[in-house]
């Protein structure tokens, strides 16, 4: 064999061994490239069924947020709130049995017919607390016999509701706290005290009470 064949085959050995390594590495490349692809189309599409699952989520949050709206506005014992002067209902109180109108408001016009509920606060039944007034000489003439463990019951549109009185107060004419929301559906009473005072009395009776049962109108 000549030195120039030698040589010849040499190089071509050596041209068949790097195409050999530059197809291996492309293939490498390649694979590395097609994996990771699809390993981001896999991350790509966790990413969108996740967004999914935030979006079915969040419509279904909002549906039960629809849900319970509608659910409070069915519940709503009261479909229209009274204005002054309206009468709204009766008092009822079995131990003196009286039965005593009550109208929206407690200006001197609604006072001198009957009692009057104290527009700030929730209407009978309601959670919180719903305030009633009267004059000590007139429908509450009588009501310094009513104390704890006694019922008073309010009918109304809305139903017949019962309460019991769970405390007695005797406050100052300008004590605030008769009227300070409740954590539970409350019926505050008050009247001017003492019940014989002669002129404008310096305290009030209040009669606090619970609700303890209830009858809806359906």
């Amino acid at each position: 064999m000549s030195i120039k064949r030698f040589i010849l085959q040499g190089i071509a050995i050596v041209l068949i061994i790097f195409g050999l390594s530059l197809t291996i590495k492309h293939v490498v490349v390649f694979s590395r490239g097609y994996f990771a692809q699809n390993n981001h189309a896999e991350v790509i599409s966790n990413d969108l069924t996740e967004a999914k699952d935030a979006n079915t989520k969040i419509q279904a949050a909002e549906l039960v947020s629809k849900i319970l709206d509608s659910t409070k506005e069915e519940t709503a014992l009261y479909s229209k709130r009274p204005t002054a002067g309206d009468r709204i209902g009766e008092l009822y109180i079995p131990k003196l049995e009286a039965t005593l109108p009550i109208y929206e408001g407690t200006s001197e016009e609604e006072l001198e017919v009957g009692v009057g509920h104290f527009g700030a606060s929730v209407l009978p039944g309601e959670e919180d607390n719903s305030v009633l007034a009267g004059h000590r000489d007139t429908v509450f003439r009588n009501l310094g016999e009513v104390g704890v463990g006694d019922s008073l019951i309010v009918r109304t549109t809305a139903g017949e509701f019962e309460y019991q009185v769970n405390k007695v107060r005797i406050v100052d004419k300008d004590d605030r706290t008769v009227i300070v929301p409740k954590p539970r559906a409350t019926l505050t009473v008050s009247t001017c005290y003492p019940f014989s005072y002669v002129g404008s009395a310096p305290k009030r009776y209040v009669l606090v009470a619970y609700l303890v049962s209830e009858t809806l109108v359906e």
